[in-house]
């Protein structure tokens, strides 16, 4: 029985350790595919140097003692070198550009909004929190990151191999300011699920003033919430949410509508003379750029997947943090193909609370004894 037990436990990690190194091998092939197409400086060096670091990992996880250094030399390749050198030599992406020029203008003007905004960098489409990235000291790059890297150690999901996924480490290096947010929002939903709404209330709250993404954490939130602990802690997380949220987005609602409005809502949903440079080929764009009212159609749709959602949240509101994890990735995901101005870089939510439910599940996977019948029931 033990010798059958050890062959299993050998065969499983020879199985694993394929698998890693065939995904280091992906990774590189995306990132030295990314570095030939782009048009973009900042994405032509991470896919570079990432793309040699991806390669020496699918080398080093051939062996299973060298796996951890693999993983190591993974995040060097695909996150620290990129970053550092980026940060030194000036490269970002627009969005590092636009978080600067915001903290400015707030610590100019009051407002991290221009009243006139005409060409794309002019426009600031983040909501009033994340002009703070702009007025911390040094490149927004390592606030977002930092923020990202303690918010999902505080969930639970601290594993190296996450950190140097693609989608992460792309956004982490050249600058992605949909990272913290992503991180918040599992925080957020850990919190709920753990039975805490207040801490919950003021994390997704914080997620809330910083981009609309991180809105339909609210619902999910409140749902799990209302459904394990009862109305009054979910009320409770409601109030949190909602006042810190609007503490910092309404005095500039409030000071500039107009400016608000053509920034925070008109420029995400292409509604301006300014097109949004947000425009990968997923279903939500191409039916606004190809379609005859392609752009209504798409909101249409992105309307109804929201709704259906909502509903879903009524008749059967999840009961745990896996539930609520892999609830708001569904809808998220399905969000993110149906916006008439998406870009692949938003996946990075789906993929942050797929990852929180799927630990989640490991987690609560501990096979249950008969004898205890606590353990039996089903997480």
């Amino acid at each position: 029985m033990t010798k059958n037990l050890r062959l299993e436990r050998y065969a499983g990690h020879l199985r694993s350790a394929r698998h890693e190194r065939y995904a280091w091998a992906g990774c590189a092939f995306a990132a030295l595919g990314l570095a030939l197409v782009s048009d973009l400086g900042p994405h032509r060096v991470w896919g570079a140097v990432a793309g040699a670091g991806y390669a020496v990992a699918a080398v080093l996880a051939r062996a299973e003692r060298s796996r951890p250094a693999a993983r190591v030399v993974a995040v060097a390749g695909a996150v620290v070198v990129p970053l550092v050198s980026s940060v030194a030599a000036g490269l970002g992406q627009l969005e590092v550009a636009v978080v600067e020029r915001s903290g400015r203008l707030l610590l100019t003007t009051g407002s991290p909004y221009g009243t006139d905004p005409t060409a794309v960098a002019d426009f600031n489409p983040y909501l009033p929190g994340m002009a703070l990235f702009g007025v911390l000291p040094g490149d927004p790059r390592w606030w977002l990151g930092g923020v990202f890297v303690a918010a999902l150690a505080a969930a639970g999901l601290h594993r190296v191999r996450l950190l140097a996924c693609p989608l992460i480490a792309l956004p982490f290096a050249v600058g992605g300011t949909d990272l913290p947010v992503a991180a918040l929002m599992c925080l957020g939903v850990v919190l709920a699920g753990r039975g805490r709404p207040g801490r919950a209330g003021l994390v997704l709250g914080a997620a809330a003033a910083l981009k609309w993404t991180a809105w339909p954490a609210l619902p999910v939130a409140l749902a799990l919430i209302a459904a394990g602990r009862g109305g009054r802690p979910a009320l409770r997380h409601a109030a949190v949410a909602l006042s810190t949220a609007a503490a910092v987005v309404l005095p500039f609602v409030l000071s500039d509508p107009s400016g608000f409005h053509r920034n925070v809502v008109a420029f995400p949903l292409g509604l301006t003379d300014t097109a949004s440079p947000a425009a990968s080929p997923l279903p939500g764009h191409l039916l606004a750029a190809y379609a005859p009212g392609g752009t209504v159609i798409a909101l249409a749709l992105l309307a109804v997947g929201a709704l259906l959602i909502a509903v879903s949240l009524v008749v059967r509101p999840p009961m745990t943090t896996r539930a609520a994890a892999t609830r708001l990735a569904l809808g998220l995901g399905l969000a993110m193909t149906l916006m008439p101005s998406t870009r692949f870089g938003y996946l990075v939510y789906p993929l942050t609370l797929g990852a929180l439910a799927y630990r989640t599940r490991q987690r609560a996977g501990t096979p249950a004894t008969p004898s205890d019948p606590k353990k039996v029931a089903a997480p």
